[in-house]
């Protein structure tokens, strides 16, 4: 199979560029006559760079991008094929060139939309895919992908938004114990010596940093063995559904920390199932789709047991408020929506709501944490700074005597 770059007049009217793959030149002319396509020219491309491009990453701006752009070609009367193809020619990410070249051809051979992403689960979740599907099934496929284009933005916003608030406490924190851990290893050894050279007992604050610091080096090697074992092992536990579940529980009942969790993933939950719900996905296709992407284990096990209540004919909010896990007010609200028949809007509401609670009590938090790191690395550096000087100040002293 070779791969033709190829420049086409399309039945209406419409100049494209885009590349096939072909086994000859013939077969790449033929196939494009029979998709009723004028070829106006048809050389075969060099292909190195993209067949060398067999892994990689397609970040979610690359592709709500694509998704937007790809909605602007079709509602231009561009057939999905012809979008592609121009897609294909501007798209940068080598990776993301080959697996829009690969949709392509599957398209060509007959496929749908829908099944020829489902083929790359790393880049088109099943959320894009099952809204897709519904879009072709119902013809609205550039309202479709736009929705899915606000929905990607909005959850990256979200995303983006806690990343930026947790960066500075998390710089500080790291900067406190890089700082602390140089003392231990490298300060107080020096300042060992210059104690055992002056002679005399050492206060008990100086004992303990010494302490302290000789068991730090001389099992350090140790220290870092058993911290890499314990990481493996949290790991491979919480890898497991028992483990991961244990896990979740754990994090969403943690003081602080646990109720921003739990928002965000509340947040998760309504959009998600709101974008679904607006595309035309039937609600147990929907609530499956949701229990995957919600991010916590606890409220996916709490979405698929409504999943299947919902099958036996109860209502959605009945299961979430027996789980215990959804707050009231979602309880009530998705309620409300099921009984008026506006659950998207209701759903959309929640997400609202939960996504500016998210970031109110991340600015919050944020604010506060500041302040504490720093008094916390002042105390921590202060007290090493302390005790090693209180010998010296009370040789100083004696000496003054």
């Amino acid at each position: 199979m070779s791969l033709f770059s190829y420049t086409i007049r399309n039945k209406d009217g419409h100049v494209l560029k885009g590349s096939l793959e072909a086994e000859s030149q013939n077969k790449a002319i033929e196939l494009l006559h029979t998709q009723r396509h004028m070829v106006l020219s048809l050389q075969e491309a060099k292909a190195g760079k993209l067949k060398s491009a067999t892994k990689g990453k397609v970040k979610v701006d690359e592709l709500v991008i694509f998704s937007r752009q790809l909605t602007t070609l079709i509602e231009s009367s561009i057939p999905i094929v012809g979008a592609l193809d121009i897609l294909y020619q501007q798209v940068e990410n080598p990776y993301f060139k080959k697996v829009i070249a690969a949709i392509l051809k599957d398209l060509r051979e007959g496929s749908s939309f829908a099944a020829a992403i489902a083929k790359y689960p790393k880049i088109f979740s099943e959320l894009y895919v099952s809204m897709v599907e519904a879009a072709e099934s119902s013809g609205n496929l550039p309202e479709i992908l736009e929705r899915l284009s606000v929905y990607l933005e909005k959850s990256s916003a979200l995303r983006r938004k806690i990343i930026s608030s947790l960066t500075y406490p998390a710089v500080v924190i790291l900067m406190a114990i890089g700082i602390t851990g140089f003392l231990i290893l490298k300060v107080i050894p020096t300042f060992k010596g210059i104690f055992a050279t002056l002679g005399g007992k050492l206060p008990l604050p100086t004992q303990i940093l010494v302490g302290f610091s000789d068991i730090m080096r001389k099992q350090f090697l140790l220290l870092v063995v058993v911290f890499v074992i314990a990481v493996v092992a949290f790991k491979k536990y919480v890898s497991t559904p028992r483990g991961k579940m244990n896990y979740h529980k754990f994090l969403i009942r943690l003081p602080i920390a646990g109720d921003i969790i739990k928002k965000i993933s509340i947040a998760q939950f309504a959009r998600t199932f709101a974008t679904l719900v607006r595309s035309g996905v039937p609600i147990v296709n929907s609530l499956e789709i949701v229990a995957k992407t919600s991010g916590n284990k606890v409220i996916e096990e709490a979405v698929i047991k409504a999943k299947k209540s919902i099958q036996e004919g109860v209502p959605i909010s009945v299961p979430l408020e027996e789980s215990k896990v959804f707050p009231p007010m979602v309880v009530k609200m998705i309620g409300v929506g099921e009984t008026t028949g506006k659950l998207e809007a209701m759903l959309s509401k929640i997400a609202e709501f939960y996504e500016e609670q998210t970031e109110a009590v991340i600015s919050s938090l944020t604010s506060l944490i500041e302040p504490l790191v720093i008094g916390f690395l002042g105390i921590v550096i202060g007290g090493i700074v302390v005790a090693l000087f209180l010998p010296i100040i009370s040789i100083t002293t004696m000496l003054g005597h």
